[in-house]
């Protein structure tokens, strides 16, 4: 796995830009104190203002819930942004796919080879049911992705040194992940991107085609970012997205 900071982004607004050529991927911030909740007036503006700020052609997303239902998008899907899900596919250019996050960990998938790409919404739940590995076995059926030119992105989430599960959560997981209890846990606090990055790795994906922004959504002092615990319920919420040209 390759660690990034954000010196290896380009900063546009409140947002952190990887550019592939391509296809480019973003993880946004509250740098600006900007947040993108579907839920609000002031969300849908916001997430209307990509389109600008990119110059897109829309900005699709799921209704999330927590889950490992994953959609495939294509322009005829126009009911899309109703669905029930917390991971998306794309062929299509232009149009941004994205997902919400406070604390979930945002995983972005690109194979610039296939020019196609998936964002996902991993929460302990989506971790714990493999989401990742869910999607990229959903690429690989439907377009016959190369998995040695696929490259996955881990985006800025609650870290091991701040999310405390409980003994019970614990447990099930150290049951069903398989994965050493001091590498998984620090006492009760667990690492999802441990758990996500045994799925990558057991799907095959190439260690130097993983990179994780080593921010804590929690902790990180230097960028602002939203978390739903450290602010006790009244949150913002980031969106991370991807994009082809």
């Amino acid at each position: 796995m390759i660690n990034l900071s954000v010196r290896d982004f380009k900063l546009k607004k409140d947002f952190l830009v990887y550019d592939l050529g391509k296809i480019e991927l973003v993880f946004s911030t509250a740098e600006e104190d900007r947040s993108f909740n579907r839920n609000t007036e002031y969300g849908i503006n916001n997430l209307s203002s990509i389109i600008k700020d990119f110059n897109l052609s829309d900005v699709v997303y799921l209704n999330q819930i927590h889950s490992d239902k994953i959609y495939t998008y294509n322009k005829d899907y126009i009911n899309i942004k109703d669905e029930e899900g917390d991971a998306l596919i794309t062929k299509e250019k232009n149009i941004a796919i994205g997902v919400f996050t406070a604390d979930c960990v945002p995983i972005i998938i690109v194979n610039e080879k296939s020019n196609i790409v998936a964002t996902i919404h991993s929460g302990w739940r989506g971790t714990f049911n493999s989401i990742a590995s869910k999607t990229l076995l959903k690429m690989k059926d439907e377009f016959n992705i190369d998995t040695n030119e696929t490259k996955v992105f881990i985006g800025p989430h609650i870290r091991k040194c701040c999310y405390e599960v409980s003994e019970e959560l614990k447990e099930k997981f150290i049951e069903k992940i398989k994965i050493d209890e001091d590498k998984l846990f620090d006492g009760r606090y667990l690492s999802m991107q441990e758990c996500i990055l045994k799925d990558l790795r057991e799907f095959g994906i190439n260690e130097n085609n993983i990179y994780s922004l080593n921010l804590c959504t929690h902790c990180e002092e230097n960028v602002k970012l939203y978390s739903y615990r450290k602010s006790v319920g009244t949150y913002g919420r980031l969106f991370s997205f991807a994009f082809i040209k």
